[in-house]
């Protein structure tokens, strides 16, 4: 079999992800939009509303290859955006959260149930258990270095591998 398109996300790298001819077909295999891959990629959905931090998030993720499935730069379009979306973790910027995180959060898992929320932090201090406490399954600082980042991410990546 031949290798295949890219999902609209990005080249990972330069190489082409090949779909193996025992796998069967899923609900969001829509031709020119998502495919199966012979490794497992973590689906990551990223809601911030600088796009400059959103820009260097798809970067490293990328990288680490994980396939961003779609951004949102406010909460009204994650929450309208994110449930139609096959994810597996969804990046939130605590900045995004309206005045009650708590429901905000319980919201999005809600209408995500199956995905683990990683809350982006700016500032550490009493926001790293703010963001727990509304929730979230883990948060990261965006202070750390991209290699922090990348490990913190990995970390939560292996818990939602098949």
């Amino acid at each position: 079999m031949t290798p295949t398109t890219l999902s609209p996300s990005g080249t990972f790298g330069g190489r082409l992800p090949q779909v193996a001819e025992t796998d069967t077909p899923q609900a969001w295999d829509v031709p020119g939009k998502y495919l199966l891959y012979d490794e497992y990629m973590t689906r990551v959905y990223i809601a911030d509303g600088k796009p400059e931090e959103r820009s260097a998030l798809r970067l490293l993720l990328l990288d680490m290859k994980m396939d961003v499935v779609g951004e949102a730069a406010d909460w009204s379009a994650t929450l309208a955006d994110a449930p139609g979306t096959p994810l597996d973790m969804l990046l939130v910027d605590w900045g995004l959260l309206p005045n009650s995180p708590t429901a905000a959060l319980e919201k999005l898992r809600g209408a995500c149930p199956a995905a683990l929320v990683i809350v982006l932090i700016s500032h550490l201090d009493a926001r790293q258990q703010a963001a727990l406490s509304a929730g979230a399954d883990a948060f990261i600082s965006k202070g750390e270095t991209p290699e922090r980042v990348a490990e913190r991410l990995r970390s939560v990546a292996a818990s939602v591998r098949p």
